[in-house]
């Protein structure tokens, strides 16, 4: 049987980032490729996105380590956002984009009409679930579809096997799951006017919600609560690190990690995490726990065994097995210059977290903080603190402690 290293050799870590800090912990971290939103038909409207020099500098600074830049233009589009796309995709085109993530289908005929050299992308918003609808993407000029997050693996398999193998195969590998079709969701658009199709989720599906009876104004009923409240309409989270070889197997040669709007130290962890198997890491159970260490809901599996489990209650809030306490910045000498995130301090061990591995027990010998003083304790965000540790530490690593 072929090694786990030699399985994924052909594979791509896809990891989100919605600015410059992510993106810099996605590639120190390990992955090949990173999504981001550009300034035009992105689903982060209000946040989590690129403006047009920042998105070039992106693309340059990607190219710089050898890695690739692919740019959402996933909303549906409008009359007239149909007329600006070729301005946009010719500029997208001369920076250097990678590709561009569309869904709707006139604004990908519009792209490849205008700009045939920009790659395409079909985002899973399309909600490709079989080989017969994957083909005509690729007869438009696709070179990837994007799966449709209810696919099984045995659905992926006869995909691949009916579809040219110049169209790659990508599927989403861990993070939130939209309780919608492939996220394709009406439910804020009609609570709060604000359309998930154009960016702008108020993510209803994470509310508390309760019965009320009619004749019973203000009287609220749990429908099924603990000390943390209830969310009925939540989801669970995606993590496949347990078979991420069976997603290989399947024909997926890249794997898609969400969170265009989570912290530089979720996107370094998980992506670190699914990094580390991909390069032969047998030991599921570390990278699974490792995993846990970001701020996530409960997992699950989703669709590729099939039907998601029922009746499993998802109380909807968020945990985690570690806090973020810092990001290194810069080394100087013996000194990691150090950006505060939460409160640390030199009572305690803690972890840092270092491309292809997690050091435990590390313990902190010194803290001079911005104005020069030693300190017993970090305790200003954003504060850029010099720390002495028992572990050399270098530009990129993560501090952090186990909960």
């Amino acid at each position: 049987m072929e090694s786990i290293k030699a399985l994924f050799a052909e594979c791509e870590l896809l990891a989100p980032s919605g600015n410059m800090e992510c993106l810099e912990a996605a590639f120190n971290f390990g992955a090949d490729a990173a999504y981001v939103g550009g300034p035009q038909l992105q689903l982060r409207a209000q946040s989590a996105s690129f403006n047009g020099e920042t998105l070039a500098r992106a693309v340059e600074y990607a190219h710089s380590l050898g890695k690739k830049i692919y740019v959402t233009v996933n909303c549906f589009a409008k009359n007239g956002e149909i007329d600006i796309l070729p301005d946009y995709a010719r500029f997208l085109n001369d920076i250097g984009a990678d590709a561009a993530i569309v869904s709707d289908l006139g604004a990908i005929k519009t792209i490849k009409d205008n700009v045939p050299s920009l790659p395409v992308h079909i985002s899973t918003q399309a909600n490709c679930t079989n080989y017969a609808t994957a083909r005509i993407y690729h007869d438009m000029g696709a070179e990837r579809v994007v799966l449709a997050r209810e696919l099984t693996l045995e659905e992926i398999g006869e995909l691949r096997q009916k579809t040219p193998k110049s169209l790659e195969l990508e599927a989403f590998v861990h993070g939130a799951m939209c309780m919608s079709y492939s996220g394709r969701c009406l439910i804020s658009s009609y609570l709060t006017g604000r359309s998930g199709n154009r960016g702008e989720c108020t993510q209803p599906c994470r509310w508390e919600y309760a019965l009320t009876e009619a004749k019973r104004h203000n009287t609220f009923i749990p429908i099924e609560e603990d000390e943390r409240g209830t969310a009925i309409l939540s989801s669970h989270d995606l993590n496949t690190i347990r078979f991420l070889d069976e997603i290989a197997r399947a024909g997926v040669t890249s794997f898609k990690i969400e969170g265009r709007m989570k912290t530089a130290y979720y996107v370094g962890t998980v992506v670190n995490a699914y990094r580390m198997r991909m390069d032969g890491c047998e030991d599921i159970d570390m990278l699974y726990s490792e995993t846990e260490a970001a701020s996530h809901r409960p997992f699950a599996g989703g669709f590729y065994y099939g039907e998601v489990a029922k009746n499993t209650f998802n109380d909807g809030a968020y945990r985690q097995d570690c806090m973020f306490c810092g990001l290194v910045k810069d080394v100087d000498g013996e000194y990691a210059c150090i950006e505060m995130r939460n409160r640390f301090g030199k009572e305690g061990s803690y972890e840092i977290l270092t491309p292809g591995n997690i050091i435990k027990d590390v313990n902190i010998l010194e803290i001079i903080n911005s104005k020069g003083n030693l300190v017993e304790e970090a305790t200003l965000p954003s504060e850029i603190v010099r720390v002495k540790t028992t572990y050399p530490l270098k530009r990129g690593d993560i501090l952090r402690k186990r909960l």
